[in-house]
């Protein structure tokens, strides 16, 4: 990967008459094994390398990808995006990223990318072993498949102001989901992880285990009389409550008026317990980088802070709108202008552990699986769909099924009890959460 490359492309984009251009070029590799039933179903490798390219003619803007580097298929790159861009309405907020919030080196090694790259041999030998072992749970009767791989990425990003810099990562992922039951009284689950070393890999025979424990112990699942009670929010799907929060505080959604959140900055929006952080620069992170996707320079931050909304997340564009200066949170795919987006989201922990939060709740819903949430964004009014157990006198008594619970965030963020069981398994990562007296619909 040559970054001269990129400067003869940016300076044939000068030359054609952009007045600014970013250029991108992000390789590849993967590799995914997947097993059924104790048989190899599929292998499937992928190697790829493009090129991405941003260009500026005054205030209108236009990019475009393309697979073929060779010069000839740059130059055809080069005239195609120009010749966009001219076309393309004006924008007066569109620009690269100002000089001043540009990143600089020398850059933290965050330590993303692992040089081991497992064969397909081991890859298959992960995949049969955690499905293996998830079959092996008495009341699994089916498997829908165990699978592992790997992929190693990297990214040179260069600017016609001046920013030039590499960023590489690497993934190791293993998964199984089994069926426990029959006829209609079957329930599926799964379990899984994906880590940037493979030496963080959890043991994949636990991970089995717990994809066909989780599947039995929803076997005999009943419907519930519609009730408020408090709900608890498993720590491994809590993050699913948190996701409308970063949707409602990017720039572009405030920039438009269209988040429940738009008037809120400065003000309590959380329970005072609650602190979500973000942090670009964790070690091995799923979603760590040493600077955003438009080279400016990105840390730490809060959130929320003791309850309060602390922040936008902003890239350059939607900075510009709000009258704000960027906070690193550009994301962009290799086809069009950066968007935004979060890096690592932590809702910190509080002191009482899953039981603890159970104690604390008497008799509830324990919500252990969520799917198909619905959310108004200008109201905060949202919905999902659950399922987990129901229990009471602080234990689990039987699990449940087709059940939506409903409320206004707004309104739920204030009563957030965060528990102790805090555990790092992707981007977003939350401990178990407590709210009293939520709506839950069921029969």
């Amino acid at each position: 990967m040559s970054e001269d490359l990129l400067q003869d492309i940016l300076a044939a984009a000068k030359r054609a008459g952009a007045d600014a251009a970013e250029a991108v070029i992000a390789e590849r590799q993967a590799l995914s094994v997947g097993v059924r039933l104790g048989e190899l179903e599929e292998v499937e490798r992928e190697e790829s390398r493009d090129l991405g390219l941003r260009v500026f003619v005054g205030q209108r803007q236009a990019a475009v990808s393309a697979s073929d580097l060779s010069a000839d298929g740059r130059a055809r790159l080069v005239e195609r995006c120009v010749a966009m861009a001219r076309l393309a309405p004006e924008d007066k907020y569109a620009g690269l990223a100002p000089q001043d919030r540009l990143a600089k080196g020398p850059f933290p090694d965050l330590q993303l990318h692992d040089p081991v790259e497992p064969s397909a041999e081991q890859l298959e030998a992960r995949a049969m072993a955690i499905e293996d072992a998830a079959r092996s749970v008495a009341g699994v009767t089916n498997s829908e498949g165990g699978s592992a791989s790997w992929a190693t990425s990297r990214w040179l990003t260069a600017t016609s102001g001046g920013f030039a810099a590499p960023h590489e990562v690497s993934s190791f992922s293993a998964y199984a989901s089994v069926i426990a039951g029959d006829g209609e009284g079957m329930e599926r689950s799964g379990e899984g992880r994906t880590v940037r070393w493979q030496a963080d890999l959890p043991d994949v025979e636990a991970l089995g285990k717990e994809a066909g424990r989780r599947a039995v112990a929803q076997l005999g699942s009943r419907k519930i009389a519609s009730t408020t009670a408090p709900v608890i929010f498993e720590n491994d799907i809590a993050s699913g409550l948190i996701s409308p929060l970063i949707g409602a505080i990017a720039g572009p959604a405030v920039a438009r008026g269209s988040s429940f959140l738009k008037d809120k900055l400065g003000q309590s929006v959380f329970a005072k317990a609650v602190t979500v952080t973000d942090d670009p620069h964790r070690l091995r992170g799923l979603a760590s980088q040493p600077f955003d996707d438009e080279g400016v320079a990105n840390a730490a931050m809060d959130l929320i802070k003791d309850g309060v909304l602390t922040t936008w997340l902003l890239n350059s564009v939607s900075a510009r709108q709000l009258d704000l200066k960027s906070t690193g949170h550009a994301q962009r795919h290799l086809a069009g202008a950066p968007g935004v987006g979060p890096t690592n989201v932590t809702l910190q922990p509080g002191t009482r552990d899953l039981k603890g939060l159970m104690a604390d709740a008497k008799k509830g819903l324990l919500v252990t699986s969520m799917f198909g949430p619905s959310l108004n964004p200008n109201t905060g009014d949202w919905s999902v769909g659950v399922s987990g157990f129901w229990f009471e006198g602080g234990e689990i008594a039987y699990p449940v099924n087709e059940i939506t619970v409903a409320g206004n965030l707004i309104e739920l963020y204030q009563r957030i009890v965060p528990g102790a069981d805090l555990e790092f398994r992707s981007s977003t990562n939350t401990p178990s959460l407590l709210i009293d007296g939520i709506a839950i619909a069921g029969l």
